[in-house]
């Protein structure tokens, strides 16, 4: 079972996401903002972490850049999670460190598709 990072302000969104992740067999652990889910990085080490972009303490770039800088946390690979499907946003949050972008609504077989790829 692997350990998953949601780190996600909106409830609706965290709810519904971590209950299908959790039906697929996925072990959640939630984070309601980026300063909350900076600290869960560190002391639960999770194998992945799926990134919301828009939190209101800390946006979702500079938690990911934070956690790339922290030599405990560097090597979980993050998906950012997000309704900015504008052109550019993809490389912003590639170039915040995240290995990888979805939009939001989520599509959970795409989503889970890049998690696996990301989980080998």
């Amino acid at each position: 079972m692997s350990k998953i990072l949601l780190i996600e302000d909106n409830e609706a969104n965290r709810d519904m996401l971590s209950r299908r992740l959790q039906r697929r067999g996925y072990e959640v652990i939630l984070a309601v903002g980026g300063e909350e889910g900076i600290a869960l990085a560190k002391s639960e080490k999770p194998e992945l972490i799926l990134m919301d972009i828009s939190l209101p303490d800390l946006d979702g770039w500079e938690a990911t850049r934070r956690i790339k800088a922290c030599p405990e946390t560097r090597s979980i690979p993050v998906i950012a999670l997000t309704a900015h499907a504008m052109s550019g946003d993809r490389e912003k949050c590639l170039d915040a460190g995240c290995e990888d972008y979805d939009i939001k609504p989520v599509d959970l077989e795409r989503l889970l598709s890049k998690m696996q790829a990301l989980l080998k």
